[in-house]
């Protein structure tokens, strides 16, 4: 008896999503390498060309518009020329609109990976990590408001990646305005904040970042998940495994799903490629089941893409009706 299901993506053009977390630039400087320096016993790369990607949170706004929703980007960058680079690399996305908030003194984020023939020799890392000013966070609130006074928000996803905009005071303002206009919050955690996103509506810690919050020889998801809830009373745990595929958990019933054979280029913005597409198939009110099969579909098409990829909704849509 065959058991396979295969899934209709819903059209997703009719929903508005406002991601809010730290964006930063992938960069990516490619080149050939055909001998060690003699100055030092180290490669020598001979340049041949470099591209930028929006990254961290404004992938997931990439992510989301590829995936043919409309989508509101709301981060802080800073005052110099890569954050003046990263929001005119927003205006390549028609269904994107960006609500960044330039600030003096603070260092627009940006990884540079050094690349030989897809193989990654050196990433090189220029950021601020310090929380932002309570001035400068209530401002990111003010924006979010707005943008809800003007146009429907069909959900929140907070992006957290520690670089300072997701402070615990604003996330706690944040779900209150969820709360208060029932809007569903979508929560990609990093550890600082782990714990603050109380009452969301899913919660999507990785399998390293959720056994470092509970516990690191925990293996047991339902009691991770029990524990989780606990803490945050949320309504859907869905934690990331990597190869092992995805586990979720809606309070009632539980899945872990594994993953088919791929061959993996890079797992670079995988997460982000997740979270957009279970967001969206939650709202159109797809099930657990589906959401699982759909999160191990959008990240393991994006992990055999090299570099930091978006999902691409023809090729999801295909292997999901397969």
């Amino acid at each position: 008896m065959n058991n396979a299901q295969t899934i209709d993506l819903p059209s997703f053009n009719d929903l508005h999503i406002v991601v809010v977390g730290d964006v930063m630039i992938d960069r990516y400087i490619h080149g050939k390498v055909r001998r060690i320096s003699p100055e030092a016993p180290v490669p020598v790369v001979e340049m041949e060309h470099t591209k930028d990607n929006l990254g961290g949170a404004a992938n997931v706004a990439v992510n989301i518009s590829a995936l043919g929703a409309r989508v509101t980007l709301v981060s802080v960058i800073g005052s110099d020329d890569d954050g003046e680079a990263l929001r005119k690399m927003t205006k390549n996305y028609p269904q994107m609109d960006e609500r960044l908030l330039s600030v003096q003194n603070r260092k627009t984020t940006v990884k540079t990976r050094i690349m030989s023939s897809s193989q990654h020799l050196l990433r090189i890392d220029k950021e601020d990590t310090d929380d932002i000013a309570n001035e400068d966070a209530k401002i990111i609130l003010n924006v979010i408001q707005n943008t809800g006074n003007n146009s429907k928000i069909d959900a929140i996803i907070m992006q957290d990646y520690n670089k300072g905009l997701l402070t615990k005071e604003l996330i706690q303002a944040i779900m209150a305005y969820s709360t208060e206009n029932s809007i569903p919050t979508f929560v990609d955690p990093k550890e600082k904040n782990f714990f603050a996103y109380t009452g969301c509506t899913l919660f999507k810690p990785n399998q390293k970042e959720v056994r470092q919050a509970v516990g690191e020889s925990t293996k047991d998801y339902h009691k991770i998940d029990q524990e989780l809830r606990q803490k945050l009373g949320h309504s859907i745990t869905l934690i990331t495994l990597g190869s092992g595929g995805v586990y979720i958990n809606n309070g009632v019933h539980e899945i872990l799903q594994a993953t088919e054979p791929r061959i993996i280029a890079d797992v670079c913005g995988a997460g982000d490629s997740v979270i957009s597409a279970v967001c969206l198939s939650y709202l159109k009110g797809m099930s657990i089941r589906e959401l699982a099969m759909i999160a191990n579909a959008a990240g393991g098409q994006v992990c055999e893409q090299p570099g930091v990829a978006s999902v691409d909704l023809f090729k999801l849509k295909k292997e999901l009706n397969q």
